[in-house]
């Protein structure tokens, strides 16, 4: 717990950091030009086709009527402007932590690695394309994760648990590896993430309800979104804030940890042939220690 809190101030002051400020625009430009140049062009026409599709069906048609009759002629209008957004603020979490995770986290990894750790040695314990590959493996279960638990969120108290839940164990299942990917070996990245796992989770699902404080944009009334181009793009500066505080609350912790592990390594480990041995200074792997000639090694003279 001492190391997660010390982790957390840590990311606060490094969040304030002129490099980090700057490398937190990249995410922010690509992903807010995207959704604003998407949302300029083809918001009126996607809430068309949206009001178009709901007035199809009978069901929602007669549930629109009623709405009229009862005076909620502003809600029926709202209605098609509300599931656009609602579809479109999980695709932007997750591009948007993507792309934190893709452009921003390695260099936050060196800049904690480089003040804190000048002296540790990276393992290269997977390439860019593993890291790449298990994003979006994870990001796949955490969609298939929302949508499989849709009819829960209706039940009051679930709806505030389980969308933090599943963003958590995205973010710390995301960043878990990339901040370890380059100076962990494999066996050290999967040793910390199991040691580590129950606060890995906390530190993801903290991250994850700070990921919903921008959707309160959106509760801010009717009025949001008359102007929801320029709101989905305020949205996104936030999230690349939060995951921006989540990539370096993560580096501080798990790179900590990897100092602490590393400490803890033993000088000598038994080999098959029975003679010690010791970690290779550029590879990390056991070799044996070359030892002096001892008294068992000397020849005895020849008898004169």
């Amino acid at each position: 717990m001492g190391v997660m809190i010390d982790a957390f101030w840590r990311a606060v002051a490094y969040c304030l950091h002129p490099r980090v400020l700057l490398w937190s625009l990249l995410p922010l430009l690509l992903a807010g030009g995207a959704v604003f140049g998407l949302g300029w062009m083809y918001w009126e026409s996607t809430v068309a086709a949206v009001r178009a599709s709901l007035e199809q069906w009978e069901l929602v048609a007669a549930f629109l009527r009623w709405l009229d009759s009862m005076g909620g002629e502003k809600l029926h209008t709202l209605m098609a402007p509300m599931i656009v957004v609602a579809l479109a603020v999980p695709v932007i979490v997750v591009v948007t932590l993507l792309l934190v995770a893709l452009l921003m986290t390695p260099a936050v990894v060196s800049l904690v690695a480089r003040r804190r750790f000048p002296q540790m040695h990276r393992k290269n314990g997977a390439a860019w394309w593993q890291a790449m590959l298990w994003s979006l493996g994870c990001t796949v279960a955490a969609l298939v994760a929302l949508v499989i638990s849709l009819p829960l969120w209706f039940v009051p108290p679930l709806v505030l648990l389980l969308p933090p839940l599943i963003w958590g164990w995205l973010t710390c299942r995301v960043l878990s590896f990339d901040v370890l990917a380059t100076h962990a070996s494999a066996v050290e990245r999967r040793q910390i993430v199991h040691e580590q796992r129950w606060p890995l989770l906390v530190m993801g699902m903290v991250c994850g309800y700070l990921g919903a404080v921008p959707s309160l944009v959106w509760a801010l009334g009717a009025a949001t979104l008359v102007f929801a181009p320029l709101l989905v793009v305020v949205s996104v500066w936030l999230y690349t804030v939060v995951f921006a505080f989540a990539s370096c609350w993560f580096a501080h912790f798990a790179l900590a940890h990897l100092h602490r592990l590393r400490g803890r390594e033993p000088l000598s480990v038994p080999t098959p042939a029975g003679r010690p041995a010791v970690p290779d200074v550029e590879s990390g792997e056991p070799r044996p220690l070359q030892l002096p000639p001892g008294p068992s090694t000397v020849r005895p003279l020849p008898p004169p």
